[in-house]
């Protein structure tokens, strides 16, 4: 059965309340880390949180609850920090690079950040699409404005947002998860040459020198037209 997301539920109003249910998701965030999804139980978590076990049940019902909450709750914040380092720059590459180094940082942070989303996608599909999905919409409308300004080539911006989705993911995986490397810039340095040439808006073509100029050119595009149109 599909959970709620983070934004469907009723938070306590009281700084106690707020910081209980804080203090369970940092415990459930590492013992679903630790011991995966399965093998964790609510005891695990409250016991992890130093929080009476009957108490889990004021703010959560269940395992799977608490389980979607932190995904949904590690997505938010991972959002947050993104969208507050890249706020002010103006040119999408700079933003492409400040992107990439915080969530490198936040995954270092979170070393669990990796484990526990991987496990959505078995504990709760809907939850796993709605981490990535989330991602995927804030990035589809920076590059969108980045392409109307002239800043990266027009290409569909909801499959290039899961490129570079997929390229800090990937990266983060071995550079901050498998290897705790300290000199991520040499990192970043290749993963921005590859993002830079695969995003620079393309030359327009210099007046006399259009493919329309060549009679070759020309006539062999005629008669490609002509064969497609057949």
């Amino acid at each position: 059965m599909n959970r709620p997301s983070t934004s469907d539920r009723v938070l306590p109003v009281t700084p106690r309340g707020q910081k209980t249910r804080q203090k369970l998701l940092r415990a459930a965030e590492s013992v679903f880390g630790e011991k995966g999804y399965e093998r964790a139980s609510i005891a695990d978590i409250t016991r992890k949180g130093g929080v009476a076990l009957g108490t889990f049940y004021v703010y959560f019902p269940d395992k799977q609850s608490i389980f979607v909450e932190v995904v949904d709750e590690l997505g938010e914040r991972l959002r947050r920090l993104i969208a507050e380092a890249v706020s002010g720059l103006k040119d999408r590459l700079q933003v492409e690079r400040t992107g990439l180094r915080t969530f490198f940082e936040f995954a270092r942070k979170h070393p669990n950040l990796y484990r526990v989303v991987r496990q959505a996608e078995f504990v709760d599909e809907a939850c796993y699409r709605r981490y990535y999905d989330r991602f995927a919409r804030g990035y589809v409308s920076g590059l969108t404005q980045a392409m109307d300004a002239g800043q990266v080539r027009r290409m569909d911006p909801e499959v290039l947002a899961y490129c570079l989705m997929g390229i800090g993911d990937f990266l983060g995986m071995r550079w901050v998860m498998w290897e705790d490397d300290p000199g991520l810039e040499r990192v970043l340095d290749t993963a921005m040459a590859l993002i830079r040439h695969g995003l620079e808006p393309r030359p327009s073509s210099k007046p006399g020198k259009s493919p329309a100029a060549s009679p070759k050119r020309g006539a062999r595009g005629a008669r490609n037209a002509l064969r497609t149109l057949a």
